[in-house]
């Protein structure tokens, strides 16, 4: 009989370390690690998309096009490379046209992109079929995800019942199921018969426990032709039981980690798959020796990323050399017995045992009871800390499935999950300042409301719809509005423009503020270099004292960056017009005035980052 093969896919250059640090793992440190890379066998690996295209530029002020191209001749075509995409929205917060979007895929492709995985955070299937056609014809593999989440908790009712109600009334109904088996297969068909090459059940929250697992994976290879790939984190502590069934119900391909990159908030770790699997007889395809030549590095890479990181540091572990106490030994015996039993209770203590042993983190039940995928969460305490709001964090957590429900029922993957999260801080504050909730709603949540990111899996109330946009009306995204950013000349170094090719220019188009910053710092660079010495100018006489404030402010309502400025000094201005407009926790902010005015003197300019209650504008007194 022919031995079972497990085929992988590592995450651990992109969802390990955007779950883990926030997407901070430098191109020099991933440079220390490709030459072991090669000859590791992973199937596919994920190395691109998601947060690391925003995040290398932001962050670390690096090409996200070059750390493509330089893992793709690393690999020398080895392992296939895939990437992250969402869909009408690529790695974006607005839907493109479809002139975009091939655009994009012909330029990843080109430089080295093998396998797009294909998903919508609404799972509307609408926003994902052109993107599957494309990349199929460019010669792509298509893989298409469906995101899992859960159905909501039920509401406690404000107000109690009274007696008779409770004497005679029925029992609250109830809500329908959404998010049932069957939805999950419908959504895996489909994109199958649109052209994808592999399906994955996307659990980019962990909330996959185990029976479900087998039940889900269980009928979607029953369902589709095509491979299945299962994704998930450990952060609520279903990851390695629910892996250990998708292995156990016949998952194609399983997405991992190594060891210093795994558990916790990310994919269980490889070494862990690797034991199970040899039990089991399936014989996993990857090199473990390579494995170990890459796992002794990465230790490194995670020491380097000390200030982001928020998990619980494992012991070390060779599968390879190190044996096992037999006890520890035992436990993997015993989690094998209870998955094939169907007993999740035992199954999920013994995983549970097995990782305490080794020293991994123990489930997070904040993240849990919150529903939230991991990556979520790492983001959401790095920006609470930037705001210097970290005590707020149980706070907006708490605030996460009321958000959530009322903008649809959405499951969490970005930009969704970016987006709710960062109402829920915002909605924190508001409480926190004693503001009404949503007084301070961000346009890409107005969008989501509005309707133009296309259908919520359940429809919004048009009462809360009304209250957040202006209109009870859903109103759909016309791509055919779509506007390309200006692509200015920069006067001040040279007549350069500001993107000087076709993957500079997708970078403005698809993330327009970050990128508007790296590229200038680009442009600056190069004139500098080429630039004569500038004059030495003669000391100025020392600046006259800055006026008092003494007139009305316009504050930060939190900390962010400028984007824009819609005033000017002597500006009259009616209650409601459009101020500036800024950027918190990558969500961009309208402000308008809140009373009729006039303006007296603007104390920031595009590209300030400010501090919560920072003074913006002066008003005439």
């Amino acid at each position: 009989m022919e031995t079972r093969k497990l085929k992988i896919r590592d995450l651990t250059l992109r969802d390990g370390q955007q779950s883990l640090f926030a997407t901070r793992l430098s191109q020099a440190e991933i440079d220390k690690l490709l030459p072991y890379y090669e000859n590791a066998g992973f199937y596919i690996m994920e190395v691109w998309g998601g947060a690391v295209p925003d995040s290398v530029m932001r962050y670390l002020d690096e090409s996200p096009w070059e750390r493509l191209r330089i893992c793709s001749k690393a690999m020398k075509g080895k392992s296939l490379l895939s990437a992250l995409s969402r869909g009408r929205n690529l790695f974006g917060y607005v839907p493109y046209p479809n002139d975009v979007l091939e655009g994009f895929y012909k330029e990843a492709i080109a430089n080295g992109l093998n396998v797009m995985r294909i998903f919508d955070a609404l799972n509307d299937i609408d926003n994902v079929k052109d993107s599957i056609k494309m990349i199929n014809s460019l010669g792509g593999i298509a893989d298409g995800a469906v995101c899992y989440t859960v159905d909501p908790k039920p509401t406690e009712p404000t107000e109690k019942p009274g007696f008779f109600a409770r004497l005679f009334g029925k029992k609250a109904a109830e809500s329908e199921k959404i998010f049932t088996d069957e939805y999950f297969v419908r959504k895996a068909t489909e994109m199958e018969a649109l052209g994808a090459k592999i399906i994955t059940l996307k659990d980019m929250a962990g909330l996959v426990n185990p029976l479900r697992a087998a039940s889900i994976i269980s009928k979607l290879k029953a369902s589709v032709k095509v491979p299945v790939d299962f994704h998930t984190h450990c952060t609520p502590g279903y990851g390695l039981a629910s892996s250990l069934m998708a292995i156990l119900n016949g998952v194609d391909i399983l997405d991992t980690n190594i060891w210093w990159f795994g558990g916790g908030s990310a994919a269980p770790a490889i070494e862990l798959v690797y034991v199970f699997s040899k039990k089991l007889g399936i014989e996993v395809e990857a090199n473990m020796e390579a494995v170990g030549e890459i796992r002794t590095r990465l230790l490194g890479a995670r020491e380097s990323l000390k200030a982001f990181d928020l998990g619980k540091m494992p012991k070390p572990f060779d599968p390879l050399k190190d044996v096992l106490p037999a006890q520890v030994d035992a436990l993997f015996d015993t989690a094998i017995a209870a998955a094939r039993n169907g007993d999740e209770d035992a199954l999920l203590e013994t995983c549970h045992a097995i990782e305490e042993y080794f020293g991994f983190p123990k489930p997070n039940e904040i993240v849990k009871n919150a529903e939230v995928p991991g990556g979520m969460y790492s983001n959401m305490v790095a920006q609470l800390k930037a705001l210097g709001a970290s005590d707020l964090l149980n706070d907006a957590m708490a605030l996460i499935p009321m958000v959530r429900r009322d903008a649809g029922l959405v499951p969490l993957v970005t930009p969704t999950s970016q987006i709710v999260g960062s109402q829920a801080v915002s909605v924190a504050l508001d409480r926190k300042k004693g503001q009404p909730d949503y007084s301070n709603p961000s346009n890409q949540f107005i969008s989501l409301v509005k309707g133009e990111y296309g259908h919520t899996p359940v429809p919004v109330d048009p009462a809360f719809r009304e209250k957040i946009t202006g209109s009870p009306v859903e109103k759909p995204y016309d791509v055919s509005s779509y506007r390309k950013p200006q692509n200015p000349t920069l006067d001040e170094f040279g007549g350069a423009p500001l993107a000087k090719n076709k993957e500079e220019e997708l970078l403005l188009e698809l993330l327009p503020t970050v990128a508007n910053t790296f590229l200038r710092k680009r442009r600056e660079e190069e004139y500098k270099a080429t630039a004569p010495a500038p004059e030495v100018k003669k000391e100025e006489a020392a600046a006259a004292p800055e006026e008092p404030v003494t007139g009305p402010t316009l504050k930060a309502p939190m900390g962010g960056r400028i984007i824009s400025i819609d005033v000017k000094p002597g500006d009259a201005v009616s209650k409601g017009k459009l101020l500036l407009v800024y950027e918190a926790m990558k969500m961009e902010n309208d402000v308008t005035a809140e009373f009729d005015a006039v303006v007296k003197r603007i104390f920031v300019k595009p590209n300030d980052v400010v501090g919560t209650d920072a003074v913006l504008i002066e008003f005439e007194g």
